[in-house]
């Protein structure tokens, strides 16, 4: 059975692992804290796959940014790591064949193979952190758009340019939907400018009412974006992951959502792979494309 070393790169950390062809992590998860420089960077990865690399068939990078179309490398800067990175040349960090891809798209990837959306065709995940990331499975492919950045949750939610959101335009789902758009919520509705999402959650779960409206609202913001999803994708599932995901009902935005909707009925469920859905699909997606498999 194939065997790949799948490596997670985040802006903040580095998990690896061995990963077989049935998305089994075969080998003990490592981190690593992602290093300030670029060069740093690279000799991490190069220490990784020192250490791993004659164990396996193939590696495979799951990044933050946006992958070519020949996941070979990246394509623009990603904004929450070294400014240099986009340039990294990962297939000259190994003799094994080396495969890349976004992270978002792998985690999606790793859910429609084995994980919360198995067995349907059509599916959108979106992982909801400190920003929002999005990978969409059309006919049981993945969506990759003419470069590569196809997924990118940055449409607009509103005419008024109420927020400026982190990519530099103003009112994309991301600064609504992410948990820096449920702390601006909570900001904007309490006049409170230190209020934290950790003080939303926990009055939330005490039943205080403002923090129960500020909730709200944000899971409201969160239902609007993924009407105009589902109205243009017309999805079996969307998965939601990330560190916010835990805090939405899922109940609630399933209905909501088919009430709204155009397209046909849908439902939204919790990811079932969270942390190590990137690691997975990232090698479940090396082992499809190294076998020939579109």
């Amino acid at each position: 059975m194939k065997k790949v070393l799948a490596i997670d790169v985040g802006g903040t950390k580095i998990y690896n692992a061995i990963v077989n062809a049935n998305g089994e992590l075969v080998s003990d998860v490592e981190k690593h804290s992602t290093p300030s420089s670029y060069d740093d960077i690279i000799k991490t990865f190069r220490t990784i796959i020192s250490n791993y690399e004659n164990q396996v068939d193939y590696i495979a990078f799951s990044t933050c940014g946006a992958v070519n179309n020949t996941n070979t490398g990246i394509l623009g800067s990603t904004g929450n790591i070294a400014k240099d990175y986009p340039k990294t040349d990962f297939r000259s960090l190994s003799n094994k064949p080396v495969f890349v891809e976004n992270d978002a798209n792998c985690a999606a990837w790793a859910e429609y193979e084995i994980g919360a959306s198995k067995g349907f065709s059509n599916s959108i995940m979106l992982t909801l952190g400190t920003g929002v990331g999005g990978g969409i499975i059309v006919d049981g492919k993945l969506l990759k758009g003419k470069n590569g950045a196809a997924g990118e949750m940055h449409f607009k939610m509103r005419l008024d340019k109420h927020r400026k959101c982190t990519c530099g335009a103003w009112d994309c789902f991301e600064i609504y939907a992410s948990g820096n758009g449920l702390r601006l919520t909570g900001v904007e509705m309490s006049k409170n400018p230190d209020i934290t999402t950790y003080d939303i959650i926990e009055g939330k779960n005490k039943s205080d009412k403002l923090m129960q409206e500020i909730f709200n609202r944000w899971q409201n913001d969160i239902l609007a974006g993924l009407v105009g999803l589902a109205n243009i994708f017309d999805p079996d599932v969307i998965v939601l992951s990330g560190s916010m995901a835990q805090f939405v009902d899922t109940d609630y935005l399933t209905d909501k959502v088919n009430g709204e909707i155009v397209t046909t009925p849908l439902k939204v469920v919790k990811a079932s792979l969270e942390n190590y859905a990137g690691m997975i699909g990232a090698a479940l997606l090396a082992i499809r494309s190294f076998n020939g498999k579109s």
